[in-house]
């Protein structure tokens, strides 16, 4: 199952035009809520300029990107908690995402219909976020209820722990606060983890700003007040113009990469958000290279040799032997695998090794 991005916001803020510049999956569009009725999803690669050097030294028949999905979910309205607009629907869409992508108006155009009348960025921060936080207090409250009965009355262990953490939620979410914003400790992120709630997700904030503040975002005052609200709370932030990424994305790579000079950008703002989408969810990068496919496959940060050796097949994981493995840093410095070798920078790892970004991995096994 791969890990996922929601896209969420109000209507009419670019969400829909900046899946499509994603993913190019022509979304429906329209200048009226609730254009997107079902939530689009769609996969893209994620960029990684390593695997064209790689393959640059151990060459291979085809390189393949590891990919992410991004989901597009309709935009939500004031009252969504309690079912207005198409809440109860939206909101169950976003408990199955794995990380928010928050995409809010920073632009100017009395051509598009806001739906609260002005463009004003943080209020509609905070409405969405008191929406998902109200939705997330009605599923605490309710198993607030329950398991602190049990916790009570059978003194089951595992119900205390999470009564304990529920109580350390409850007040939060009351507070219109989101869970995001508590610290807990190994144990109890496992427990809020199978709670699904809405605010305890990782949120990239993205103000839709207007093109011409494509080189510059900090001369938008709309971007500006949404970058100091994420640094209170710790959120990654940044400034994409969805309709200049829309065209950037029918672009060859020239075009492309003469837009972004003359926008004085160095790297598109849809590049950017995989990036960061994949960053904050703990995700890295390794490699398998040469003969068929140089390939880069996705593990989360931490994972030993033997679960990332289970990305590729179970097989790999259930006979695993050892890793050998190069660094990319050391193959791009030394430029072929025999200098590696010679400068004593193969490594042979074991079921211990906790493998690392940019790792570039043969799995030794045996089943």
């Amino acid at each position: 199952m791969p890990l996922t991005a929601g896209i969420v916001g109000l209507p009419n803020v670019g969400k829909s035009t900046l899946f499509n510049a994603i993913t190019k999956a022509g979304a429906e569009m329209a200048n009226y809520p609730f254009a997107t009725i079902e939530p689009n999803v769609g996969m893209v690669e994620v960029p990684d300029q390593r695997l064209k050097r790689i393959d640059e030294i151990i060459p291979a028949k085809k390189i393949i990107h590891t990919t992410f999905e991004f989901t597009d979910i309709a935009g939500i309205v004031k009252g969504a908690s309690k079912g207005e607009g198409l809440g109860n629907k939206f909101l169950e869409n976003i408990r199955q995402v794995d990380a928010i992508v928050h995409v809010v108006r920073a632009f100017d155009d009395d051509n598009i219909t806001s739906v609260t009348g002005v463009v004003d960025p943080i209020s509609d921060i905070e409405t969405i976020n008191l929406e998902l936080s109200l939705a997330d207090l009605e599923s605490v409250e309710k198993r607030y209820s329950k398991v602190g009965k049990i916790a009570r009355t059978t003194k089951d262990k595992e119900a205390i722990a999470e009564f304990a953490v529920l109580e350390k939620i409850k007040p939060v979410l009351e507070a219109g606060q989101a869970v995001r914003s508590i610290e807990f400790n190994e144990d109890e992120q496992k427990i809020v983890k199978g709670l699904f709630l809405l605010t305890s997700k990782p949120v990239i904030y993205v103000a839709n700003i207007a093109e011409e503040d494509m080189g510059n975002p900090e001369q938008s005052p709309h971007y500006m007040a949404v970058k100091d609200y994420a640094t209170k709370e710790s959120a990654e932030v940044m400034g994409v113009s969805a309709r200049a990424e829309e065209e950037i994305a029918e672009l060859d790579d020239a075009d492309k990469k003469e837009f972004l000079a003359d926008a004085g950008v160095s790297e598109s703002g849809l590049d950017r958000l995989i990036k960061s989408s994949y960053k904050i969810l703990g995700l890295r990068t390794f490699f398998t290279a040469g003969g068929k496919e140089t390939r880069a496959w996705t593990f989360k940060n931490g994972m030993k040799a033997p679960q990332v050796a289970g990305v590729i097949h179970t097989d790999f994981e259930r006979g695993f032997i050892r890793a050998e493995t190069i660094s990319f840093e050391d193959l791009d410095k030394y430029g072929s695998e025999q200098a590696v070798k010679e400068a004593g920078r193969l490594r042979s790892e074991g079921k211990e090794y906790v493998v690392q970004d940019g790792d570039i991995i043969e799995f030794r096994f045996n089943v």
